[in-house]
């Protein structure tokens, strides 16, 4: 069962030049497997996690990188990265601007994470098998209704739960001695 994070949540890029925090419960986390977010991710999938962008701040966003593209669904979409480091912090879609969506690796505490469903699976890489339960889009969603509901009666079924002093990462932290 998924764990309610603790608010406010916080992450960054890897240098650390950048951090965010968000003072409200996300919308939804979901994965999305299309060719786009699997180039941008370098991995099988990337992960989003949409959140008010009244709830999200993030320092220097004025030195941020932007990187306008045409998504698998037509709709134009500003990834915004560390222009130091590189890391893919959030996404700002145009059809939806109250709206920001994170990614969400780049939070400190990652623990809790779970999508509520995986869109774009007729893209998917073959060995990656969603969970049971999850709710499953052969492509881009007419609407995201469906993961709003999944995700907010996860959270409304669990209290929030304190973070371990251990549980979070911090990026741009000097390595401990001896790694």
């Amino acid at each position: 069962m998924v764990r309610r994070p603790s608010l406010p949540m916080s992450g960054g890029c890897v240098c650390g030049r950048h951090r965010y925090t968000i003072t409200v419960l996300p919308l939804t986390v979901y994965a999305c497997h299309c060719a786009d977010c699997q180039t941008q991710s370098g991995s099988a999938f990337g992960m989003s996690m949409p959140v008010a962008r009244s709830g999200f701040r993030v320092t220097g966003a004025e030195d941020l990188g932007t990187h306008l593209r045409a998504a698998a669904s037509g709709r134009t979409v500003a990834g915004r990265f560390c222009t130091t480091c590189g890391t893919r912090i959030f996404h700002e879609p145009s059809r939806n601007p109250p709206i920001v969506n994170v990614k969400p690796g780049t939070l400190d505490d990652t623990s809790w994470l779970e999508p509520m469903g995986h869109l774009w699976v007729d893209s998917a890489q073959r060995w990656v098998a969603p969970a049971d339960g999850t709710l499953i889009y052969p492509g881009q969603p007419p609407a995201f209704d469906d993961l709003y509901r999944r995700f907010a009666a996860a959270m409304a079924a669990r209290p929030p739960e304190p973070r371990a002093p251990s549980a979070g990462r911090m990026r741009g932290a000097p390595p401990a001695p001896g790694t």
